[in-house]
């Protein structure tokens, strides 16, 4: 029964943007393996940096002083692991299936209660624990485990990239306690920009027309998922329309049969069907930390949930 604030228009059109948001990350994620000759510094540098420039007006309409905060570290914390994860992310995308590395490296709430457990100390319980085993085989199947594993662990670092995620999303959650959406987001994108920027001008080569393309489209992509997510959550809480995050493998799959031909064996669907299941039952019965999404804002809580968008 849906909860007397949120009627089911809201929730439709709440999960109608949640699904278009992670279209627009599938797209990204599939620019960035088309752009594979791009080193990744550049690729998340762009990303970033394009995301910040269209921000800033935004985060700015309230004046200097929203971005004031007594949580630098947080922010800093937060911005390394969201990076970390999208650096790991771009990796395995150019080497792996486009839909088994986007959802290896969007398998953060998988990981979210085991963060949650280590640094806050929160108990995970008995379904939980049923749905991180569930989800877990889905992992392995994907992965198969065995020699060609180890010569070749490009599947072990689209998995880092869900860890990273899953600790950028619990950071989140922590500032989201205290900080508002705008400051969460410029800080972000600034940190991530700035942290990116050595490692892109280190690496340097001149992108082609093709590729210019793309790395503006990264950016773009990235931009509007985040918007659509922050409309998303205006009007359905989060509970409601997280399980609609996974309609990015639908996407990817999509995308990566049409363009790459790729078409994955049946213990690789198995392990999609697993993943998918072991994340959406983690999501809906762990504790508020694992009810956020799979991009990089993390869940809002009822104080920013009831915040009005200017």
């Amino acid at each position: 029964m849906t909860a007397p604030s949120e009627s089911t228009r809201s929730v439709v059109l709440g999960a109608l943007l949640i699904v278009l948001a992670f279209a627009c990350v599938a797209v990204m994620s599939a620019f960035g393996k088309a752009a594979k000759d791009v080193p990744t510094g550049i690729l998340v540098l762009f990303q970033n940096f394009i995301s910040l420039l269209l921000f800033t007006p935004w985060v700015l309409g309230k004046g200097i002083s929203e971005l004031r905060t007594t949580r630098t570290w947080l922010h800093i914390v937060r911005a390394v692991a969201g990076l970390l994860s999208q650096v790991l992310m771009f990796v395995a995308v150019k080497k792996m299936p486009l839909v088994n590395a986007v959802l290896l490296s969007n398998s953060a709430p998988l990981f979210i209660p085991l963060v949650t457990w280590a640094w806050l100390k929160e108990r995970i319980g008995g379904m939980v624990w049923m749905s991180l085993f569930v989800g877990f085989a889905g992992v392995i199947l994907i992965l198969k485990p065995g020699l060609a594993l180890l010569s070749d662990p490009i599947a072990l670092i689209a998995i880092s990239a869900a860890v990273f995620s899953a600790l950028a999303l619990v950071a989140v959650n922590q500032l989201s306690n205290t900080e508002p959406r705008r400051r969460i987001l410029f800080y972000y994108f600034l940190y991530s920009s700035a942290a990116a920027a050595p490692f892109a001008v280190l690496k340097w080569t001149t992108p082609t027309y093709r590729e210019w393309l793309f790395l503006g489209g990264i950016g773009l992509m990235m931009a509007v998922s985040q918007l659509l997510i922050i409309l998303a959550y205006k009007h359905a809480s989060a509970g409601r329309i997280a399980p609609f995050n996974y309609t990015v493998v639908i996407f990817s799959g999509l995308i990566g049969w049409v363009v790459w031909k790729n078409t994955p064996d049946l213990l690789s669907l198995a392990g999609v069907l697993l993943v998918t299941a072991g994340g959406v039952l983690s999501t809906e019965f762990g504790g508020p930390n694992s009810s956020g999404h799979l991009g990089w804002l993390g869940y809002w809580n009822h104080a920013l949930h009831r915040e009005q968008a200017s």
